[in-house]
């Protein structure tokens, strides 16, 4: 089930709402569990049993944690689960991508290969299972509880605002809401107001963008120019951003809704100043994972700087690998490795010094031609599109040209969107209301303010749920991960 599906926003959210504000506090809980569990089956309906076996394992394990044992047989234990957790993982995820690996190795020698068909990936397997493994070492660290009630288990793995696309959530950071959360007005209007603004980003934003992304990344190879290389690598880049920070906007206003405070996910990573400051605002969640329960237990930057940059190299592997069973996803994760350890050799200085502007061509660029790599699984076709981009294009430009592409509605969503991935307008916004506020001697803003904010709203949902009602179903990016 979509955020942005008609049945999530008329049917599905009306009434879990609903039924969430009448039932006990005691109730609460064992609903949204109900809830969550319909809304992965509405999607996976056969696999929405393994989810159960991984929420019982993952249970039953935790006890053992916080039984009173030492601390050899729990370091046994937390060695099982994540070992459970990832075999889980790797045996829907890679199969495929290791037997076709052997089958070419095979191939070329004369040895014998193997076929299974096609393996379904669970959605939201890379999620749930990280979420999991947090829980097991979380416990296991003290940073958190352990939970005797299996049903809380239950719905922190399976809770459906971020089941399928994250942001991942630490299980320390949510402990306690679980078991007591407090359900302001407030809160639940900025939990609507977050969602609204995320199902626009979707929507009004990555949904164009994403049509024309597709339409130019077709583009054979050998009719590529250098204008249409760099306008399909302008498009993803816009078009990745708003689809996943737009579904982490929503997934953060869906928690507010029912109590929840979800982490930030995203902060405005296309204004970074180095790779490094990049992954400080790119999927946080992620990337504070694979830090704190990777990076850091290998040894992080503590045992000299070869193993340093040998750590962060596997960590952006593993991190490309997490995107996706595909080699061009692991070379991915090792490019944007690579210019974390280069920056950390030494050009980070070297940025430090430079013309601000310039550090930010720099990631973009970087940026930029990373995403290349990530959107297309075949390296050659993606090496020759990188080629393009740097003015080796062999495309006359007769049959594929810009202007086919560049409609009034995808020039104003190019606009629009460069103008949002930065902080420009919440700076101006923010600035307004603390002139208007210190005009007023400290006052809060004028009604005119508050009502110029609720009509921007009223006309997003409208402009937003009307797009809803008149597209066919566009997934989230981030559902095949």
């Amino acid at each position: 089930m979509l955020f942005s599906s008609p049945v999530f926003l008329f049917l599905f959210l009306p009434a879990t709402l609903i039924a969430y504000t009448i039932l006990p506090r005691s109730a609460q809980n064992a609903l949204l569990l109900c809830a969550s569990l319909f809304f992965y089956a509405w999607g996976e309906t056969l696999y929405v049993g393994l989810l159960l076996i991984a929420i019982l394992v993952n249970y039953l394990l935790g006890r053992l944690l916080i039984s009173p044992n030492g601390e050899a047989p729990k370091r046994s234990v937390l060695a099982v689960g994540v070992a459970l957790n990832l075999l889980m993982l790797a045996a829907f995820k890679y199969t495929g991508l290791l037997l076709d690996t052997w089958n070419g190795i095979a191939a070329s020698v004369g040895a014998p290969t193997y076929s299974i068909g096609a393996v379904h990936l669970p959605i939201g397997i890379s999620f749930f299972t990280f979420q999991a493994i947090s829980y097991l070492v979380d416990v296991y660290r003290g940073a958190a509880p352990g939970q005797k009630s299996l049903l809380k288990v239950a719905l922190y793995i399976s809770l459906f605002p971020q089941l399928i696309a994250g942001p991942i959530v630490r299980y320390a950071a949510v402990a306690q809401q679980l078991t007591q959360r407090t359900q302001r007005p407030a809160l639940f209007v900025s939990g609507v107001h977050r969602f609204a603004f995320g199902l626009a980003k979707k929507v009004l934003l990555a949904n164009p963008l994403g049509t024309m992304a597709d339409q130019l990344f077709a583009v054979p190879g050998d009719e590529l120019t250098m204008g249409l290389a760099w306008l399909a690598a302008a498009a993803f880049t816009l078009q990745i951003y708003f689809d996943f920070s737009g579904y982490s906007d929503m997934a953060i206003g869906l928690g507010r809704m029912f109590g929840f405070r979800f982490e930030e996910n995203f902060n405005y990573p296309y204004v970074a100043t180095s790779i490094a400051d990049f992954w400080r605002r790119w999927h946080i969640s992620l990337s504070t994972w694979f830090r704190d329960y990777l990076f850091i237990p290998m040894g992080g930057s503590r045992e000299g700087a070869y193993r340093n940059y040998r750590n962060l190299l596997l960590v952006f592997f593993f991190c490309g690998l997490w995107h996706g069973a595909s080699w061009n996803f692991a070379f991915w994760g090792l490019y944007q490795g690579a210019f974390l350890v280069i920056e950390r050799i030494g050009f980070r200085r070297v940025l430090e010094r430079s013309w601000k502007p310039l550090r930010h061509v720099y990631v973009m660029l970087a940026v930029c031609v990373g995403w290349v790599f990530f959107r297309l699984e075949n390296f050659s076709d993606a090496w020759i599109h990188v080629q393009a981009m740097f003015g080796f294009a062999t495309g006359d430009g007769t049959v594929f040209y810009p202007a086919i592409y560049l409609g009034p509605k995808i020039v104003t969503c190019l606009a629009i969107g460069t103008l949002c991935a930065t902080p420009l307008l919440m700076r101006i916004d923010a600035q307004w209301r603390g002139v208007v506020s210190e005009q007023r001697n400290g006052t809060s803003p004028p009604m005119s303010y508050a009502l110029a904010r609720a009509l921007l709203f009223v006309a997003l949902m409208v402009v937003s749920a009307s797009t809803v009602m008149g597209s066919s179903s566009n997934p989230f990016i981030y559902f095949r991960f």
